[in-house]
C-alpha cells in the first residue's frame, strides 16, 4: 500500500469515528425525546395503579380520573355516587377499576390489553359484576364483589 492510500484510509477512519462520537453525544443531549419514553416504560400494573388514584390537581365534572375516562372503555356517570374504596384488577387480557357503592360493586372503567377485546361487561352496581376479555385464543374473566366496602375478586372466580 502506498503512502497516499494509507493517508486516505486513515483520514476516512478518523472522520467516521468523529462523526459517530458527535452523533452519540447529540442523542445523549436530546435524551428521551428521541430514544424512548420520558420517565421510562410503564407496566400494565403501573398504569392501572396510576389510573386508580385520581389526580387532585385536575377538576373533573364526573368525579372520575380524567386520564382513566379518556383512555378506557366503560360506564361514565354524570354524578358521582357515594363511594367506598376503589381498586384496580389486572389480567393479561385487560384491566378493571371497580368501587363499592351503596348498591354493591360498580365497574368504573375497564380497558382490554393490546390484542384483546371486551367480550362481556356487567358494570353494575350489583352484588356481583363481571368483565370478560378475549383475544389470541385466551379468555380472562374478572368477577368482582364488595367485602367490607372494598372491591375483591369473587372466590368462585
Amino acid at each position: 500500500m502506498d503512502r497516499r492510500t494509507l493517508l486516505a484510509v486513515t483520514g476516512w477512519l478518523a472522520t467516521t469515528v468523529a462523526a459517530t462520537l458527535v452523533g452519540l453525544a447529540a442523542v445523549d443531549l436530546v435524551g428521551a425525546g428521541i430514544t424512548g419514553t420520558a420517565g421510562g416504560v410503564r407496566t400494565e400494573r403501573d398504569v392501572a395503579r396510576a389510573l386508580a388514584v385520581p389526580d387532585p390537581g385536575v377538576p373533573s365534572p364526573t368525579g372520575a380520573n380524567p386520564a382513566a375516562t379518556a383512555t378506557t372503555r366503560g360506564p361514565r356517570s354524570a354524578t358521582p355516587a357515594a363511594t367506598g374504596a376503589r381498586r384496580s384488577f389486572v389480567t393479561p387480557g385487560g384491566s378493571v377499576l371497580a368501587e363499592c357503592v351503596p348498591a354493591g360493586v360498580r365497574v368504573v372503567t375497564w380497558s382490554p390489553a393490546p390484542g384483546y377485546r371486551t367480550k362481556d361487561a356487567e358494570a353494575g352496581p350489583d352484588e356481583h359484576v363481571e368483565v370478560r376479555f378475549v383475544g389470541g385464543g385466551q379468555e380472562y374473566e374478572l368477577r368482582l364483589r364488595c367485602r367490607g366496602q372494598v372491591p375483591t375478586r369473587d372466590p368462585d372466580d
